[in-house]
C-alpha cells in the first residue's frame, strides 16, 4: 500500500482551500499513482473533517490523528510542512498512527448545539459572579429572597435593578443584568434546539432514551455524551469510555513496583464534571451503587475519600453507559442491601450538586 501524508492547513484557511487542497492531492495521486490503493493522513485541525470527507467520498482510506499521539523524536528543533508531512508518512508506513474516531454527521451538528449551550451556560455562571463582585467592591449587599433556596430568582433580579448606587456603577450592573438575561435565554434556546434536533434523529432518540434511564443521567447529560461518544458501533471495550473522559489512573509502574496517580482528565473535562456530577445523583437512587461509594469511601483517609469515592462512581458509571449503548436496552436497576448515606455523605452530595471541584478529584 502506498502512502501519501496530507500537508498541514493554516488554521486560518477556509473550507474553499481545505476543497482546494482536496483536489489537488487527488489529481497529485491519480497521476502519479495510477490504479495504486492509497492511504491519506493529517493531524487533526479547526479546520474539522471536510478533508476526511472528501478523501473518503473518492474511496480513499484516510486517517485523522490526534496531534500529541504523533511520535516525534526528542530534540528536533526544525519544523516545516514538509517535515511534518514526511514523519506522518514514516510514521503511517511504520504502523505506529493511531485514527481518531471520525464522527458522523449528525454527531458532529449535535456537538455544535451542545458546545453552544455550555459556553452560554459558562458565560451565565461567569455573569453572576461579576455581579457579585462589583456589589462587594462597592459595599453593597447582595439581595436575598427570604424563604427561597434560590439566590438569582425574579425578585432577587427586580432588586438589583432597583439598587441606589453611583451612575457608572449603575450602568455597568445595568449592562451585567442585561448579559445575564441574554446567556439565560440563549442557554435555553439552545436546550430547545437539541431536544428539537435529537428528536428528529431516530438514532439519536434511541440513544438517550436509552441513557436517561441510568440513575442520575438526565437530557443534558445524555446529548453531551451521545454527542462526544459518537455511534455507539465504534465503542469496542468496556473500558474505553472511562479512558476518554479521563476517569482512569495515571501509571507509572516499573519491574513490581505499581504506582499508580490521580486520573488522567483527558478528553471533554465539561463532560467529565457532567458525569461525575450526575454521580453523586446517582448515589442516592442506586442501592448498589451507593454501597460501592461507601467501600470505596472507607478504604481513604476521610479528607480525599469523598473525591476518590464518587470519581470511582464516575467510573463505575462508564460501563453501565457502555452497556446500554452496545446492547440497546434500558437499564434495570438491582436492589441491594446498602445503608443509607451519612449526614456528612449527604451534606457533600447536596453541596457537590451546586458546585463541583473536579481539578482535585483523583482516582
Amino acid at each position: 500500500m502506498s502512502q501519501v501524508a496530507q500537508e498541514e492547513i493554516d488554521d486560518d484557511d477556509s473550507d474553499s482551500s481545505v476543497i482546494s487542497i482536496t483536489s489537488q492531492q487527488l489529481n497529485y495521486v491519480r497521476k502519479h499513482f495510477p490504479g495504486q490503493r492509497l492511504a491519506f493522513v493529517y493531524e487533526a485541525r479547526p479546520t474539522g473533517f471536510g478533508l476526511y470527507d472528501e478523501l473518503v467520498a473518492n474511496h480513499h482510506t484516510c486517517l485523522v490523528v490526534a496531534p500529541p499521539m504523533v511520535p516525534t523524536a526528542p530534540g528536533k528543533r526544525v519544523k516545516t510542512n514538509r517535515l511534518d508531512s514526511r514523519k506522518l508518512s514514516t510514521a503511517l508506513r511504520g504502523g505506529e498512527l493511531k485514527s481518531i474516531h471520525v464522527p458522523a454527521p449528525q454527531y458532529r451538528e449535535l456537538r455544535h448545539l451542545v458546545q453552544l449551550r455550555d459556553t452560554h451556560v459558562q458565560q451565565l455562571t461567569a455573569t453572576k459572579c461579576r455581579i457579585k463582585a462589583l456589589l462587594l467592591y462597592e459595599g453593597i449587599p447582595f439581595p436575598s429572597d427570604e424563604g427561597k433556596d434560590k439566590q438569582w430568582s425574579a425578585r432577587v433580579l427586580d432588586e438589583l435593578l432597583e439598587l441606589h448606587c453611583s451612575a457608572a456603577v449603575r450602568f455597568k450592573l445595568d449592562q451585567l443584568i442585561g448579559t445575564l438575561h441574554f446567556n439565560f435565554n440563549a442557554a435555553a434556546a439552545a436546550q430547545k434546539q437539541i431536544r428539537h434536533y435529537c428528536q428528529k434523529d431516530a438514532e439519536l432518540r434511541q440513544s438517550i432514551a436509552w441513557l436517561k434511564r441510568l440513575p442520575g443521567i438526565g437530557e443534558i447529560v445524555a446529548t453531551h455524551l451521545v454527542a462526544r461518544l459518537g455511534d455507539p458501533n465504534q465503542i469496542t471495550n468496556v473500558r474505553q469510555i472511562a479512558g476518554f473522559l479521563g476517569l482512569v489512573s495515571s501509571e507509572h509502574s516499573t519491574g513490581n513496583k505499581q504506582n499508580r496517580g490521580e486520573i488522567t482528565r483527558a478528553g471533554d473535562s465539561r463532560l467529565r464534571n457532567k458525569l461525575i456530577q450526575s454521580a453523586w445523583v446517582t448515589i442516592r437512587k442506586d442501592p448498589e451503587l451507593r454501597e460501592f461509594y461507601q467501600r470505596v469511601y472507607q478504604r481513604h483517609p476521610r479528607k480525599v475519600a469523598a473525591r476518590k469515592a464518587i470519581v470511582a462512581v464516575a467510573r463505575k458509571l462508564t460501563t453501565r453507559i457502555y452497556a446500554v449503548l452496545k446492547e440497546q436496552r434500558p437499564f434495570v436497576l438491582r436492589e441491594v442491601s446498602a445503608a443509607p448515606l451519612t449526614k456528612e455523605s449527604s451534606a457533600q452530595a447536596d453541596s457537590a450538586t451546586q458546585r463541583l471541584p473536579t481539578s482535585q478529584c483523583h482516582a
